[in-house]
């Protein structure tokens, strides 16, 4: 009985997909950053949570339209499966997307060493010129903070308010949601040289031995 209630909803979510507004890619323009580049930032393709009944199928066929090559999901395997897409990652290799699942807490901000890893891959896509997309939940807090981390850290003149500012005026007044990625968008620079140079006094010593 439970197995024909859950196939009725499948069914009702399935022939309302239609009437839902298509997955919006934003695109933000790296010349800001004299780079010629864009980065794509949306939302959850295929989430059904709450009030939002997505289609995967279409959602991913519509990030292979927009040529998309590469797709980095911030969102833990745990959220995939309460937003009812624990396939997601997979679903994408089957359509012949390159996938980088790098997730943090929603809400929250990365580890420094995460943070540089996600934007040294994200800069390898980019001057590839494969056809990137970002994604959280939304694709508000933590797109929207490591695409002001990429601007950031592509130049020296980006100050952390015109960068939220940017990321405000594409995805909505939500981009950097929380007082934790404020803060670390904020410190941005100062723990990445610290980091920085930490790792290079490491280096040394392994070298050193």
């Amino acid at each position: 009985m439970k197995i024909s209630e859950f196939d009725s909803s499948d069914e009702e979510e399935e022939a309302g997909d239609e009437e839902h507004t298509p997955l919006q890619i934003s695109w933000l323009s790296l010349s800001v950053v004299e780079c010629s580049q864009f980065l794509g930032i949306c939302s959850l393709p295929g989430c059904r949570y709450k009030d939002i009944r997505r289609n995967l199928e279409k959602d991913v066929g519509d990030l292979c339209a927009e040529g998309v090559e590469d797709v980095f999901v911030f969102c833990t395997r745990a959220e995939l499966v309460r937003y009812r897409v624990p396939c997601l990652l997979e679903r994408y290799t089957e359509r012949g997307l390159v996938v980088h699942h790098l997730p943090f807490p929603d809400g929250g901000a990365p580890e420094m060493p995460q943070c540089c890893h996600i934007l040294e891959e994200l800069q390898l896509s980019l001057q590839n010129q494969r056809r990137t997309v970002i994604h959280c939940y939304g694709g508000l807090g933590r797109s929207g903070l490591i695409a002001a981390c990429l601007l950031l850290h592509l130049s020296v003149s980006m100050t952390p308010s015109k960068a939220i500012d940017i990321l405000r005026e594409l995805r909505g007044s939500g981009a950097i949601q929380t007082v934790k990625q404020y803060n670390f968008l904020h410190e941005f620079r100062e723990k990445l040289a610290a980091y920085q140079e930490t790792k290079g006094t490491v280096s040394e010593r392994s070298v050193s031995r």
